[in-house]
């Protein structure tokens, strides 16, 4: 497909840009060892990007045939001249990304449906023996797996195939005062044959789960207001993404973000260096991989605060060029028929070098958060998130376990406080990001201890 469709994107005339795309998606879902989903999805047809007259015209279509591609390109030229925008300069031309990068494990057995239905049933099994007291025990796995061919006029020619799966496990119990639950999400970037061929590792970890929801039953809730807290990584990740990248992608700054008036200006604690980056991130470990855009452009890495300082935005092409600044490889589409936005790739919180235990000792009386839930931010940087996991501190030790909290505040105030920054970088194996498309993303970080304001009884 992908010298077909280099063949006429640099047949075109114009500034072009297409893409054949399909997305492929297995789920399972089985309560309680009644197995309720078991599903295969796939969609896949072409799109067509034309720049003219200072505006870009988009038509897709659920085919990928010769006429299909024609189709698309006419449309998408006739939208181009629907709305021009006045004053506006031809696209500069950028250095056009190019490479095949697959990750499928294609020389690899892969697990047939019934093998995956009868691993499902041996750990629901294993699980209803193991802790007869749960309420509800849940599994559920997703397999997606996204791939493109795309070419440019301006000689961008690449292919992808990236697969992640993501694999839930949520228990329930009850408590003295009701129902207490917790989940563990496990996977990350690979197919379904990586991360659960290992039966003895994914049961290990529901046993760690199982440990966390007991002593969760027997928590204390958080005191409400201000605290001194340490959050771990996967709290430090979904901060990052959602508080601190999204106030910075150049449209989001255009349409009046926070960030926007504060270029080169101090946002955080001189500990602080904030990234997104392509690949797989900058120790190449993320659950998401990427190397070339959706408008063709090579995915280069962006500090965008550094030592504390804010350095730039994330852009496509036409933003980079209206707020001089270079592209690296933010445009990303989720499907065929959506066109590619201004979006996060791998964003973390880069490393430091002081351990969890002295950020923990440094703490007379706060918290420790561990997981954090479901959560939102604003184009102001102010944040909630809920928290799901954690513990008290108290005279610099762990105590108690905590029942289920929130975390708010606003992104630079709270990067301000940081003092601490972990040696460790993890990453979640689940980071999806929901700005008009779903879409798959890297969410990272180490510990770090900042001050936040805490939530009562949630």
């Amino acid at each position: 497909m992908l010298p077909q469709l280099a063949a006429k994107a640099q047949a075109s005339g114009v500034e072009t840009a297409l893409r054949w795309h399909a997305n492929e998606t297995v789920s399972m879902t089985m309560r309680q060892g009644v197995l309720l989903a078991n599903q295969r999805a796939r969609s896949s047809g072409i799109s067509a990007r034309v720049f003219r007259n200072g505006a870009f015209g988009f038509a897709a279509l659920p085919d990928d045939s010769a006429d299909a591609l024609d189709r698309a390109l006419r449309r998408a030229a006739e939208n181009a001249e629907l709305a021009p925008r006045a004053g506006a300069q031809p696209l500069a031309p950028a250095a056009p990304g190019r490479g095949l990068f697959d990750y499928r494990r294609t020389d690899a057995r892969k697990f047939t449906a019934a093998e995956r239905v009868e691993l499902f049933r041996t750990l629901d099994a294993a699980i209803a023996a193991k802790y007869p007291d749960l309420v509800t025990r849940d599994l559920n796995l997703t397999l997606f797996c996204s791939e493109k061919a795309l070419a440019t006029s301006g000689g961008a020619e690449t292919f992808s195939a990236v697969p992640r799966v993501i694999f839930h496990v949520s228990l329930a119990l009850e408590a003295k005062d009701g129902i207490v639950d917790l989940y563990d999400a496990m996977g990350g970037f690979g197919e379904i044959e990586d991360h659960l061929a290992d039966v003895d590792s994914l049961l290990a970890r529901i046993d760690a789960l199982y440990d966390d929801l007991r002593r969760k039953a027997e928590g204390a809730f958080c005191e409400a207001g201000p605290q001194d807290v340490v959050l771990d990584s996967n709290v430090a990740g979904i901060l990052a993404h959602e508080a601190v990248g999204h106030t910075c992608e150049a449209d989001l700054v255009l349409a009046g973000s926070i960030a926007g008036d504060r270029l080169g200006q101090r946002v955080a604690s001189e500990k602080i260096t904030l990234g997104d980056f392509g690949g797989r991130g900058p120790d190449g470990r993320s659950s998401f991989a990427i190397h070339v855009d959706d408008e063709g452009t090579p995915c280069a890495d962006t500090l965008l605060i550094e030592k504390g300082v804010l350095k730039t935005f994330m852009h496509n092409r036409d933003t980079a060029q209206r707020l001089g600044a270079a592209p690296a490889g933010n445009a990303r589409a989720f499907a065929f028929s959506d066109e590619p936005l201004i979006r996060m790739r791998n964003t973390c919180i880069l490393p430091g070098d002081d351990p969890l235990d002295d950020m923990i000792g440094a703490i007379e009386h706060g918290y420790y958060f561990r997981r954090a839930t479901n959560g939102q931010a604003d184009l102001t940087g102010e944040f909630m998130f809920g928290v799901n996991c954690g513990r008290e501190i108290r005279n610099g030790k762990l105590g108690r376990a905590l029942r289920d909290t929130t975390i708010s505040g606003v992104a630079f105030d709270m990067l301000k406080s940081v003092t601490h920054v972990g040696p460790t970088l993890s990453w979640s194996p689940s980071g999806w990001c929901g700005k008009k498309q779903p879409i798959t993303v890297g969410m990272g970080g180490p510990a770090i201890k900042c001050r936040v304001h805490v939530g009562g009884r949630s």
